[in-house]
C-alpha cells in the first residue's frame, strides 16, 4: 500500500504538469504482481483520481479550462473510440516510431515561451484544424493512453494557443473524460482490480491536486523544463521498445 501511494502521488504530480506518469505507475503494478492488461485497467483508476483533484485545484487557482475542454471531447471521444478498433491494424514499431518522431518535432513549441493570450483573443489555428488535432489524439489515447498527457499538452499549446498553465488546466478535464469513459469499459469487462487502484487512487489524487496548485502559481518555468523532459524520455522510451 505504501509502494502504491507513493508512487501514484509521484506519477500524478508528475501527469499532471507534463505527462508520461503511467509510464511509472503501469509498470509498478506488473511489480506487484498484476497482469499487463490488468495493470493497464486498474491504473486507470489512479489517472481519473489525480485527474479530478488537479480540476479542484486549478478551479481554486481561478485557471479556467472547462469550457475550453469540452469543446474537445466531441472529436477526442471519437477518436478515442476509433484507436481502440484500429490499434491491431497498426504495427507496434510503425506507430512507435512515427510518434517518437512527431513528439520531438514538436518540442521546438514549448521551448519558445508562447506568450499567454488575452481572454477571448483566438488562436492562429482556426477551430476545425485543431479538432482534427485533438482526433488524432483522441486516436492514440485510444490505442495505447499512456502518456496521452504530452501530445495533448503539446497540441494545446501548438494548436489551441494556450500558456503551459491553462493549456495543463484543459488537459486534466480532458483526460479525466477520456479516462472515465475507458475505466467503465474496463470495470464492465472485469479488468479492474478495485483494491489496487482505490490505494493508487489516494496517492494520485495527492499528487494531481499539488501539482495543480503548486504548477498553477509557479507557471511555465517549472512545467516547461519537466515537460521537456517528459518528452524526450518518452520519445526515447518508444525508439528504444522499437529496435
Amino acid at each position: 500500500m505504501a509502494v502504491l501511494v507513493a508512487g501514484g502521488a509521484v506519477a500524478g504530480f508528475v501527469n499532471t504538469l507534463a505527462g508520461g506518469g503511467s509510464f511509472l505507475t503501469v509498470p509498478l503494478l506488473i511489480f506487484l504482481g498484476l497482469p499487463p492488461t490488468v495493470a493497464n485497467a486498474t491504473n486507470r483508476v489512479g489517472v481519473a483520481a489525480q485527474s479530478l483533484a488537479a480540476m479542484g485545484g486549478f478551479r481554486q487557482e481561478n485557471v479556467p479550462g472547462l469550457r475550453f475542454a469540452a469543446s474537445l471531447l466531441p472529436a477526442t471521444l471519437l477518436g478515442s473510440w476509433l484507436g481502440a478498433w484500429a490499434a491491431s491494424s497498426v504495427s507496434d514499431r510503425v506507430f512507435s516510431v512515427g510518434f517518437a518522431v512527431v513528439m520531438l518535432a514538436m518540442l521546438p513549441v514549448i521551448l519558445r515561451n508562447p506568450k499567454p493570450r488575452a481572454p477571448g483573443e483566438r488562436a492562429g489555428m482556426g477551430l476545425p484544424l485543431q479538432l482534427g488535432v485533438y482526433f488524432a489524439i483522441g486516436l492514440y489515447g485510444g490505442a495505447v493512453q499512456a502518456g496521452i498527457g504530452i501530445p495533448l499538452l503539446l497540441a494545446l499549446v501548438a494548436a489551441g494557443g494556450l500558456d503551459l498553465v491553462r493549456a495543463n488546466a484543459v488537459k486534466v478535464a480532458v483526460v479525466a473524460a477520456l479516462t472515465l469513459v475507458a475505466l467503465a469499459q474496463f470495470a464492465a469487462a472485469g479488468k479492474v482490480l478495485w483494491g489496487y487502484g482505490l490505494v493508487l487512487a489516494v496517492g494520485s489524487a495527492i499528487g494531481g491536486y499539488a501539482a495543480s496548485r503548486f504548477g498553477a502559481r509557479v507557471g511555465d518555468r517549472l512545467i516547461r523544463p519537466l515537460l521537456t523532459l517528459a518528452v524526450v524520455a518518452a520519445a526515447l522510451r518508444l525508439l528504444s521498445l522499437s529496435f
